[in-house]
This record gives structure tokens, C-alpha cells and sequence, in this order.
């Protein structure tokens, strides 16, 4: 059986959007595409979506979905390669980020440390080193950074330096429950509720995707893509990709003043309708990995072209 997912924010989010029927829209995570049947079930003959993900299980299910509805593109990438497609060519843009349940019950992923399995972590397990391959490797230094950057964890040195003596001692690390157990007898203090191993798991999972810096890239891509009136959508789950998404939204829904010539006219403000929705009360109770969601939405203003010689929106 595939464990079950429920998408969180499902209505809030298409919402959001503000779905034109004839529009064209993009799903950056597919995952098992709660989103996206909710968007195409808005949308009319001429409608289309494009889906992204890099999961090949996630990637799976879209294309069967593809196969019964030609509105449907379906792409095996990241989202950062929204910087591919045509500029204002996109009417909406909603990016779900995050594991989905699915991969985090599934324990041969190596996401989660709950069930023991192989220390993968990758979204997609045919690319790129592993977790345990690069924990394999990596100096204590770049350990210690990762977790204290990525997870936020204060005790990522005595964290960094029982992985590094563990692997002197008896060799790699290989599954999910020796590095649980590890951070375990590394962290000398426990947050009420919250597992020790969750903030080294969250950071060493970051960057394993270089979640951040994909993360960077799509909003980049987005002011882009989006055509004037076009709706971003973003939902995040920890604070890292939450603060990114905030001040990035905070940043280009500004005014902006060219210090080299402080006497010009400031630049129009490139988002605009900036805003913050949270899970109800209901949706945390009903679904529990909801509580942590925190949903931003911005429209893409009509910004005037540059002068010539001038900056580029």
C-alpha cells in the first residue's frame, strides 16, 4: 500500500492562485498531486499545468495523470528550472515545499529517523550522493556547519565530532537509526516533544537537495515567469525556508531606490497583495504535519520597463 498523503493547505492555496480557467499554472512539487487536481479541475479545455518534481515515484504518478489529460506537462526537475521557461508566460506559481508523507513513512528513503532504513535522504535517489555517502566523507568542520546552519541546532559540534569519532570507531554511518542514536548521545538537552535526532536530520537533509539554494533560484525565476497580475504561492514547513520566503516577498513588494543615483525615480515594487495564511485549527488537528505550515501569497505587479541604460525588473 503507499502510505497516505493529504495536502495541506489544499483549498487555501488553489485559492490563492486565482485561477483564470484559461490560464496557464505551475506546480513545483507534484508530490502525489493534491495540488494539482485541484488546479486542473479549475481550469477549462485551454487551461494548462505544468508539474515539476524530482521524485521518480512522484514523477510516476503525474505521468499517468498526464496520460489522461493533455492540459498536463509533467517535468523530472527541481523547481529551480522555472528559469527555463518563457518569460510572463505563467499565471500562477505554487510551490509546496518540504518531504511528503509518503517519503517520510517510507523507510528505505532514509528520511525519517522513526523508521530504520538506509541513510539516503535524496528526492531523488538516482542523483547525487546520499546522506550517508557524504557523511561519509565530510570534515567535522563541514558536518558542524550544516547542522547548526540547516538545522538551527546549538549542539552541532558535539554532534559533528560523535559522527566523525563513530566512524573511526566502527565505520560509516549507514542507516537512520545509527545516526539517531548517535546525535542522541551527542545532544545533552531535549526540546519537550521533539525527538533529538529532528533538527541534524532536517539539516543534513537540506543539503543533500540544496533545498535553500533551489529554494533562491525559483522565487529568482518566478518574478520572471509570472506575468503581470500572475499569484506565488508558497508554502513552507520550518523556518529557514519560511524567513527566505518572507524576505523575499518583503523585499520586492518595496519600492526600490538606486543608490548610485539617489536622485531617480525608485523602481515600482515587483509583488504586490503580500499574505500570510496558517492551517486552521481544524486541519492541525485532523492532519498533524499541518502545524507547522505557513502559506505566503504576492501578485506579480505590471512593473514599467527600465529606462534605457536602467536597471531590469
Amino acid at each position: 500500500m503507499q502510505p497516505l498523503h493529504r495536502t495541506v493547505l489544499l483549498n487555501e492555496a488553489v485559492q490563492a492562485l486565482q485561477i483564470q480557467p484559461d490560464g496557464h499554472y505551475i506546480d513545483g512539487t507534484f508530490g502525489r498531486g493534491g495540488h494539482s487536481r485541484a488546479i486542473l479541475q479549475r481550469l477549462s479545455p485551454r487551461g494548462r499545468l505544468t508539474v515539476f518534481d524530482k521524485d521518480p515515484e512522484a514523477i510516476a504518478v503525474a505521468q499517468a495523470l498526464a496520460a489522461a489529460d493533455a492540459r498536463l506537462t509533467v517535468r523530472h526537475e527541481g523547481f529551480a528550472a522555472l528559469a527555463t521557461l518563457p518569460a510572463s508566460s505563467v499565471d500562477g506559481v505554487l510551490l509546496d515545499l518540504g518531504v511528503s508523507s509518503p517519503q517520510l513513512d517510507d523507510a528505505a528513503r532514509g528520511f525519517s529517523f522513526r523508521h530504520d532504513g538506509p541513510l539516503d535522504m535524496r528526492m531523488d535517489p538516482t542523483r547525487g550522493l546520499s546522506a550517508a555517502q557524504w557523511l561519509a566523507t565530510a570534515t567535522v568542520a563541514e558536518m558542524t556547519e550544516v547542522i547548526r546552519e540547516y538545522g538551527e541546532e546549538r549542539f552541532a559540534a558535539p554532534i559533528a565530532k560523535a559522527i566523525d569519532r563513530r566512524r573511526q570507531e566502527r565505520g560509516p554511518v549507514r542507516t537512520t537509526a545509527e545516526l539517531a542514536e548517535i546525535v542522541a548521545g551527542a545532544v545533552k538537552t531535549r526540546e519537550p516533544g521533539k525527538d533529538p535526532a529532528t533538527r541534524t536530520f532536517q539539516a543534513v537533509r537540506i543539503h543533500i537537495n540544496a533545498e535553500l539554494e533551489e529554494l533562491q533560484q525559483a522565487l529568482d525565476a518566478s518574478l520572471s515567469v509570472l506575468r503581470p497580475g500572475g499569484r506565488l504561492v508558497v508554502i513552507s514547513f520550518h523556518s529557514l525556508e519560511d524567513r527566505m520566503v518572507k524576505r523575499f516577498m518583503q523585499r520586492h513588494s518595496r519600492a526600490e531606490v538606486d543608490r548610485r543615483a539617489p536622485m531617480a525615480e525608485p523602481a515600482a515594487p515587483l509583488l504586490a497583495e503580500v499574505q500570510r495564511v496558517m492551517p486552521s485549527a481544524a486541519e492541525v488537528q485532523d492532519n498533524p504535519r499541518a502545524r507547522s505550515a505557513v502559506m505566503r501569497c504576492a501578485t506579480r505587479t505590471a512593473a514599467p520597463r527600465p529606462a534605457a541604460g536602467g536597471r531590469r525588473a
